[in-house]
């Protein structure tokens, strides 16, 4: 198993208390909640934003959930983009693409979190790679995202 490094670092100087599992590889996050036994409603997914005129933001959801641009933007009072791959690159450099961690902070980027996930007990997400899953409990979660926004832009998936 493997965790990306700068996540690793994260976790340890914020002394997180979380779980390492591997599950079998996966190409999203819907799949990997399956691959794993688990809810997807459980499965934080990340996705990076680009802000006109201010530094990226990363938007974290329920798997189960994909981002509604228009209530997005509501919640942050103006213009929000998905962000390039080059871009979510640049700054998950650690990470293969379509891994990338829900904990921000351990990037220096900043984040909104989707309120549906607050409703979970457990959370689960993906550790970097395709293959590796951190689990922790819900009030490990809000500790480590503290200062992260909040708001309801998710729906449901169909």
């Amino acid at each position: 198993m493997t965790i990306a490094p700068k996540l690793r670092h994260f976790l340890d100087s914020q002394h997180a208390v979380y779980e390492l599992t591997e599950h079998s590889p996966t190409l999203s996050s819907t799949e990997t909640a399956r691959a794993a036994h688990i809810p997807p409603s459980c499965m934080a997914k990340a996705v990076l934003l680009d802000m006109p005129d201010q530094e990226p933001l990363l938007a974290v959801l329920p798997a189960d959930r994909r981002i509604d641009i228009a209530d997005l933007r509501t919640e942050l009072d103006g213009k929000a983009r998905l962000a390039d791959e080059k871009q979510v690159v640049e700054i998950f450099d650690d990470c293969m693409p379509g891994a990338v961690p829900p904990l921000g902070s351990g990037y220096g980027v900043d984040m909104i979190v989707d309120d549906d996930l607050a409703r979970e007990p457990d959370i689960f997400f993906e550790a970097g790679d395709h293959r590796s899953l951190v689990h922790m409990e819900q009030a490990e979660f809000r500790r480590l995202t503290r200062s992260a926004r909040h708001g309801s832009f998710g729906m449901l998936d169909e």
